[in-house]
Order: C-alpha cells, then structure tokens, then sequence
C-alpha cells in the first residue's frame, strides 16, 4: 500500500478500532481519522496508510446502498448495519419468541429496501401449535419462514440458496443461534457459540458485528443478539411503518394520511375483521405506531433544546 487512497469493506467496528478487508481478501486494522465518522460492519471506507505510525486512517465513509438504522434514546437514527442485500431475521422455539422485535426488524428492512427473510431455527426442538398460529400470520403478510436447525445441520441448503451469493446478515433475540448457525454455513471461521443459561433466557457471546466471506461468493454478517429493537423513526414510512400488509391494503382507505388506527373506512382495520390480517401483527403495528409518536417527541424536544 502506498500514500495514495484506497478503498476498504469495514468488517467489524469496536469503537475507535476498525477491522478492514480489501478486495483481495487482505485483512488488517484501522482508526478512523477524526471523531466526526460514523462506521459500522458492512460499510465501504476510503483509507490511507500513514507510514510513520504504520497504522491505516480511515478518512471518509463512502455513500451507502442501503443500511439497517436503530432509533437512539433520543429519537435521532443510528446506523446498525451498511450495504446489505437481505436481512436473515432469526427466531427459535427457545428461548420464547418475542415476535415484536421480530416484527420491527421486518419493517425497519422492508423501509430500507432491504429484502427480509423469516429464519426458524432450532427446528429440532418442535414448532408448538401457538407459534404455528403465529407463522400462519406472518404467510398473510407475504414471509414465508424457512425452518432450520444449526444442531442438526438440516435446512442449511435452503438458508444459503436465499443468500443467494449476496450480502446478508443474521439479526434476532439473544440465544436464538445466530452465531451457530453462521459458524454451519461459515465452518473455517472461529465463531464462538454461547449456549442457553436457562431454558426461557439466551445470553449471545456475540459483542459486535462481523461480516465474513462465503464459500462460492457473498458475505454474511453475524450481529449480537438482542432484547429490544426499535427501527430508526426516520426511516419509516409515514402510511404503512413498514408492515407489507399494511402498505399492500393502505390504497383502499378513504383518507391518505390514515395511520389505520380509529379512522373511519380504513380498508386494514377491515381487512383485520375479515381475518385478512393476523390480529398479533396489527397489535404490533399499533404498538410500532405509539413508539414512533413517542420517539418523534423526544426527538422534537432535543432538537429545540440543541
């Protein structure tokens, strides 16, 4: 490497310390150059080597495809992920499914333009009768879930035909085998795997993202598990928050800015009677729709206060 600039992938971001991949497969460290940069795994940096330290500056972030944002404690967005192709969102039987975060990565992908894709592992352990009440909800919306088990190795093929050579990432609760499940389609990288510490709570060993090279071509980010998510307020669309259903149904309703709560001839509140829309996910859309008021407040009255 010379003085001249070059380009890198970010492959993981601790703080002030960044891991850098180029092209050709080289990996070394870098530190971002400046306190002004955001940099998160998956995005694309232009660097330069500073020979007298013998250390690489990460001197801009390039423009990026698309990125998974987080909303912060005051409202503002905070990039998660960059340039991502499809978002693996990964539910199990345990620990107990906490479908509402589930829920929210699906819209904060599909406001992204970012493919989402409904993963259940743990397959091995039996899907029960009420979480297949839930999957029948999430067919209505248009996700068809692929089932697979990291233990027992099964469904993997269809989990790497949905990569499809492309950029993904894995993304869910804690201890729903995230991290076991990219150590299967990953077998030569050194993921540590945590296990269940008790049968209702999974603690992940997963303390920041990571974004590895696959087999045959694409990346997969492995990302730590989580107890909340709450997509960046932002980057949701005003009419639908990013549910498919809603979207797909919110031209039937007879005001534009419907935010399909109590108004009247709203044509989702009517398909929800009809059982066209599954009751747990138009709960979560309305919960979604109360956080989204609350964090644009919060936002407003930081503003004022900067």
């Amino acid at each position: 490497m010379s003085v001249a600039t070059f380009d890198a992938r970010v492959i993981g971001a601790f703080g002030r310390r960044v891991s850098l991949r180029l092209a050709d497969g080289r990996e070394f460290p870098g530190r971002p150059l400046g306190r002004g940069l955001s940099i998160v795994c998956g995005d694309t940096v232009r660097c330069r080597l500073d020979e007298r330290h013998a250390e690489v500056h990460v001197l801009e972030v390039l423009p990026r495809r698309t990125a998974l944002y987080r909303s912060n404690a005051r409202g503002g967005a905070e990039p998660v992920l960059a340039n991502l192709d499809r978002l693996l969102v990964v539910i199990a039987p345990l620990p107990e499914p906490d479908l509402f975060v589930a829920d929210r990565y699906l819209a904060a992908a599909e406001s992204a333009g970012i493919e989402a894709v409904l993963v259940i592992n743990k397959a091995d352990l039996g899907v029960d009768a009420a979480l297949e009440a839930q999957l029948r909800g999430y067919a209505l919306a248009g996700y068809r879930p692929i089932t697979v088990s990291a233990a027992a190795g099964t469904g993997l093929d269809a989990l790497a035909a949905v990569r499809g050579g492309r950029v993904a990432a894995l993304v869910g609760q804690s201890g729903v085998g995230k991290s076991s499940l990219a150590a299967r389609l990953i077998p030569d990288a050194n993921i540590t795997i945590g296990s269940l510490a008790r049968e209702q709570e999974g603690r992940h060993t997963t303390t920041a993202s990571r974004l590895y090279p696959l087999a045959g071509g694409g990346q997969l980010a492995d990302s730590p598990g989580v107890r909340d998510f709450a997509p960046a307020l932002v980057a949701l669309d005003a009419r639908s928050l990013g549910f498919t259903e809603v979207a797909r149904l919110a031209g039937g309703c007879r005001f534009l800015d419907c935010q399909h709560l109590r108004e009247p001839d709203c044509a989702v509140r009517a398909a929800l009677e009809r059982g066209e829309m599954h009751a747990r996910r138009y709960e979560s859309y309305r919960r979604l729709r109360r956080l989204r008021e609350t964090l644009m407040t919060a936002h407003e009255h930081g503003s004022r206060r900067g």
